[in-house]
């Protein structure tokens, strides 16, 4: 796995859970045929849950971080003499 700043990460993977929370949302108030039949706990706790999982699905990576410039280990970033003719 890849080092990336924390900051970069939580921002990235807060904004898509928020994505996921709000698209979780719309698609159960949509089921509801009139707005009286809507369950409210229901989707509340469908939006919290697929915000967890979002979180989770994040840590195994986030593509709009790959494009970004991991954090680099000092070890890989000294030249020798041979690198430099």
């Amino acid at each position: 796995m890849k080092k990336y700043d924390w900051k970069q990460w939580l921002k990235a993977a807060g904004v898509r859970a928020v994505k996921t929370i709000a698209q979780t949302a719309v698609a159960t108030i949509g089921t509801a045929a009139v707005m009286s039949e809507v369950d409210w706990k229901l989707i509340l706790s469908a939006s919290a849950l697929a915000g967890i999982v979002s979180l989770l699905t994040s840590a195994a990576g986030l593509p709009e971080l790959q494009t970004a410039e991991p954090l680099e280990n000092p070890k890989e970033t000294e030249t020798t003499e041979e690198d430099d003719e």
